[in-house]
């Protein structure tokens, strides 16, 4: 289309009034699944009594003075792997902080890798800042790990797991990385259940990159086969999922009825209906019973970002982009009129909903965040249009030019602004701090963006008739389509160490534990969601839908 334009001032002077190709969207799958569940408090009130009794069973557990070191890792690694650590966030750092004084990096006694891996991720994920050195007394004299190790399956599934909290310049578990999945892949057809249930699962999602509702999920189903699990956590486990799942479905009930009174789905034929995709990413930043704030928050915002990124990348022409953008700084009502008919509705759904947004941050006594979050909005219109005059006019940016765009373009600022009133600890500090753009925030947007680029690519490119980052970096390195797309999957494994970098870094600065979650379960969800370079939340049919029923639907039998 726009080859045959004509040049102005060495670009391609594109037409004003001409639009985007229109992309065609699959409807929502679940268009009545959430919208008619009532939450009985009878049975709410049940497992909540339930819950309470076999907590205090479970804290008699962790502080017995009988435990030796490998039993209180182990335990801390099971109650948080079937998704009940939160209950005792106290007790297991204390415990940590015990661990973790007792530490010793040269200790060459403990030969055992199952328990040496597992100390090692368990610290590094609590961000204690231990170094991979413990892992040294496992090479032979040829500086390689050592062979007799290639049978040990539990040993080197949790050699995997912790080579998944790596950092810049541990290379040593850049080769464990390696030798553990070559031999995991070998062994896996010879173990048992549920040993072999657990290599499969990380093999295909690594627990510390996995959304930790969707592991527990999984590693309930495993620890039910092992014949030495504890029946109290067991039960325990079970009960606190349903209790969960209960409040996210209420959650999702009245999310769903929120969103259809706008029938934004009738109205806007360019633009995705996902808002259960979007809940799951508010679950995925917290999903602990008291961030509900958080996660309706998080799912409003995210289908907000949704819709203007359809809007801007689907529909609208150059001319309307800019009036949009224009009108959008202004945040006023009557500006309105001045937009043609379908962004009406469009800046109506913003204005309305963080109207909401304000009301609430007043109710909570968090005002302070209102402007940050209204700003996020208007920054992200900002570089939607930018983007949008790139590529429609094929202007080709320079890569570096591309990606400091694409730090507003994640959607990160509008995601966290809008939900971080709901977090127990933000506060003005934190919110000057967020603006500053900080190392892990730029960090945490990168690794998100090159995995969205990676799996959004094919939807994106659109038989060639727009610019994507793929095409701005092939053309910026002189590289094929195919040395690209290796490219960005290794961006996005460097883009792992950056994070897991900056998360370390914060554990000894003023920021608040609540607040650094969302970073890390940020870059979680959007692996999930666009792993294996498939677009999931476009395309929700054939992975995070089962992941969806499982989350939200289907209770666990008790």
């Amino acid at each position: 289309m726009v080859d045959t334009l004509k040049t102005v001032n060495g670009h391609l002077d594109v037409p004003k009034n001409v639009r985007p190709p229109m992309a065609s969207y699959t409807p929502s799958m679940w268009t009545d699944t959430f919208t008619s569940f009532s939450l009985e408090p009878q049975v709410q009130e049940t497992y909540a009594k339930a819950i309470e009794a076999l907590k205090e069973e479970a804290i008699i557990m962790l502080m017995a003075e009988g435990n030796t070191f490998s039993d209180r890792l182990v335990l801390i690694d099971t109650l948080e792997r079937l998704g009940v650590a939160y209950h005792f966030e106290e007790e297991i750092e204390d415990q940590l902080r015990q661990i973790f004084k007792c530490h010793t990096e040269d200790d060459t006694k403990d030969s055992d890798l199952f328990i040496t891996a597992l100390e090692f991720r368990l610290l590094r994920q609590h961000r204690y800042n231990v170094s991979c050195s413990a892992f040294d007394k496992f090479k032979g004299e040829d500086k390689k790990f050592k062979e007799t190790l290639s049978t040990d399956a539990k040993g080197l599934l949790s050699l995997f797991e912790a080579a998944h909290v790596r950092i810049h310049g541990d290379d040593i578990l850049e080769e464990a990385i390696a030798f553990a999945t070559h031999h995991l892949k070998r062994l896996v057809d010879q173990l048992v259940s549920p040993l072999q249930d657990q290599v499969k699962r990380a093999l295909e999602q690594s627990l510390h990159r996995g959304v930790p509702r969707i592991e527990t999920r999984h590693f309930i189903s495993s620890y039910e086969k092992d014949g030495s699990k504890n029946e109290q956590l067991l039960k325990l486990a079970k009960l606190d999922y349903n209790y969960l799942q209960n409040i996210y479905k209420k959650e999702l009930c009245e999310l769903m009825r929120w969103w259809n009174e706008f029938d934004l789905k009738s109205k806007l034929s360019h633009s995705r209906d996902r808002m259960v995709e979007c809940y799951l990413w508010g679950l995925a930043s917290h999903f602990e019973p008291e961030y509900s704030f958080i996660r309706v928050a998080a799912g409003k915002s995210m289908q907000l970002v949704s819709l203007m990124d359809d809007t801007y990348d689907n529909y609208a022409t150059l001319e309307e982009a800019e009036l949009f953008t224009e009108v959008l700084q202004r945040w006023d009502r009557n500006e309105m009129d001045r937009l043609p008919d379908y962004m009406k509705i469009v800046y109506n759904f913003v204005l309305t909903t963080y109207e909401e947004f304000e009301r609430e941050a007043v109710e909570l006594g968090k005002w302070f965040v209102v402007p940050y979050a209204k700003e996020a909005v208007k920054q992200l219109g900002r570089a939607y249009n930018k983007e949008l005059n790139w590529f429609m006019g094929r202007q080709m940016p320079s890569f570096e030019e591309y990606f400091a765009n694409t730090v507003i373009t994640s959607c990160i600022y509008v995601m966290f602004t809008a939900g971080f009133q709901g977090t127990k600890s933000v506060s003005k500090e934190v919110m000057d701090w967020l603006s500053s753009q900080p190392d892990v925030l730029v960090a945490t947007a990168k690794m998100g963006r090159y995995v969205e680029d990676l799996g959004s690519y094919e939807r994106e490119e659109k038989g060639g008739e727009m610019l994507t980052a793929v095409d701005c970096y092939m053309k910026h390195h002189s590289m094929s389509k195919e040395e690209t797309l290796r490219k960005f999957v290794e961006q996005a494994e460097d883009g792992w160490k950056d994070v897991n970098t900056e998360l370390l870094k914060l554990s000894t600065s003023t920021v608040p534990e609540d607040i650094v979650m969302v970073f890390l379960n940020y870059v979680r969800v959007a692996e999930v969601t666009y792993k294996n370079c498939k677009d999931g939340y476009t395309h929700p049919e054939e992975f995070l839908a089962p992941q969806i029923v499982a989350l939200f639907v289907d209770p666990i039998v008790i």
